[in-house]
């Protein structure tokens, strides 16, 4: 004879049975969800870093690399004069990634509290005087910019490029009148190489990768300055999985060794 619980009893084993249940769906959606962190974690979507126009030759190139290394990721860059990127950032403009040409621009980023995280030096760089090529004016120093008949083009004083070279007119005790002030470091390349200028004051990964129509003149350390590169992922950042990848990968042996490439110096 079978013998059957009493309905009281029967009910009571209903209701485990349903909570026994749903805990084993929570369960089986944790355990399929252990997953997807990683898959969470994985960079995809688009990427917009906000760089400084020096940056452009060695950056493009590690964009290139990081969107092969991340597979759907798609990086879009927006290169200027990186006191023009800040205001940009301040003024709300969307954005991942800040990298910047100079610490006080970084500053203004984060004085403003629009950074997640602490910025970090990934690369520094130096001055140099970029000449036409032939140097047919025969420059040859920082002092011969100080000539009033060597038509000499520099960055506005706001910009990295512009204070880095007042700073390096600072030291070397000259006073150069440019015959005009660019918004980043490309217009002074622009000119120089398209000969409308003499000279200017410009990166030395600028000269490098200026091509046959320029060349450089050396600064002698004494005169000149090093200055670093900050990065940082912005606080509002749309993608900020992403930002944090690129920026792994700047600070990484091939991030680091493309800028190498394109003659910056190491982070100190």
């Amino acid at each position: 004879m079978v013998r059957t619980a009493p309905r009281g009893t029967r009910t009571l084993l209903c209701v485990w049975a349903a909570v026994l249940a749903v805990a084993a769906v929570a369960l089986g959606g944790c355990g399929g969800s252990s997953s997807s962190p990683a898959a969470a974690g994985k960079p995809s979507g688009q990427l917009v870093v906000f760089a400084a126009t020096s940056l452009s030759a060695a950056f493009d190139k590690i964009g290139a690399q990081f969107e092969k290394a991340n597979p759907g990721v798609t990086v879009k860059f927006n290169y200027n004069g990186s006191s023009s990127l800040a205001t940009q950032i301040k003024q709300g403009a969307p954005a991942d990634v800040f990298a910047s040409a100079n610490t006080a621009n970084m500053d203004t980023v984060t004085n403003a509290s629009l950074e997640a995280g602490a910025p970090k030096v990934f690369a520094r760089n130096q001055a140099e005087i970029m000449v036409e090529a032939g140097n047919p004016k025969h420059i040859t120093s920082v002092s011969d910019l100080a000539n009033p008949a060597i038509k000499v083009v520099l960055c506005a004083p706001q910009v990295p490029c512009g204070s880095l070279a007042q700073q390096v007119f600072k030291n070397a005790g000259v006073t150069v009148k440019p015959v005009s002030e660019e918004t980043n470091v490309g217009g002074v390349v622009t000119k120089v190489s398209l000969g409308e200028a003499d000279a200017g004051i410009v990166y030395v990964t600028d000269v490098k990768a200026g091509g046959d129509k320029i060349a450089g003149v050396t600064i002698p350390a004494d005169q000149n300055e090093i200055a670093d590169y900050p990065i940082v992922q912005l606080k509002d950042a749309p993608n900020g999985t992403a930002a944090a990848a690129f920026i792994s990968y700047v600070l990484g042996p091939h991030g680091q060794q493309v800028l190498a490439s394109y003659g910056f110096l190491p982070p100190g």
